[in-house]
C-alpha cells in the first residue's frame, strides 16, 4: 500500500516533466510486479498533463507485457482503467493494432 501510494503521489505531482515520468515508468517496468490500476491511472494522467500520447500508449504496452500473458490480470486492469482511457481519449495498443506484428497485415501486392 505504501509503495502504491508513493508512485501514485509521484505521478500526481503538478510539476512533473516527461523525463521524470519516463524514469518512474522505467523503474516500475524493471520491478517484478504488475502496477496496480491506481498507479497506471496516475501515470496516464501525468502523460496527459505533459501532452505525451505516445508515452501513454507505450506504458500500456509495457503493462500488458508485465502481465505475462495472463488474460485474467490484463482484463482486470483494462476494466479498472477503461473510464480513465475514455476520459483522456487514449486508445489501447490492441485498438491501435499494436498487438499484431506489422508483417501480419495483408500485403499491398495482394490487395487488388
Amino acid at each position: 500500500e505504501e509503495f502504491d501510494s508513493r508512485y501514485e503521489a509521484y505521478f500526481k505531482r503538478p510539476d512533473i516533466d516527461g523525463w521524470e515520468i519516463r524514469k518512474a515508468m522505467n523503474d516500475l517496468c524493471g520491478m517484478d510486479l504488475v502496477p496496480e490500476p491506481k498507479i497506471i491511472i496516475a501515470a496516464l494522467k501525468a502523460c496527459r498533463r505533459v501532452n505525451d500520447y505516445a508515452l501513454a500508449v507505450r506504458f500500456l504496452e509495457a503493462v500488458e507485457y508485465k502481465t505475462g500473458g495472463r488474460k485474467d490480470i490484463s482484463q482486470y486492469i483494462h476494466n479498472e482503467i477503461k473510464p480513465t482511457l475514455e476520459e483522456l481519449g487514449i486508445d489501447t495498443p490492441d485498438k491501435l493494432g499494436y498487438d499484431k506484428p506489422e508483417l501480419a497485415l495483408q500485403s499491398v501486392f495482394d490487395i487488388h
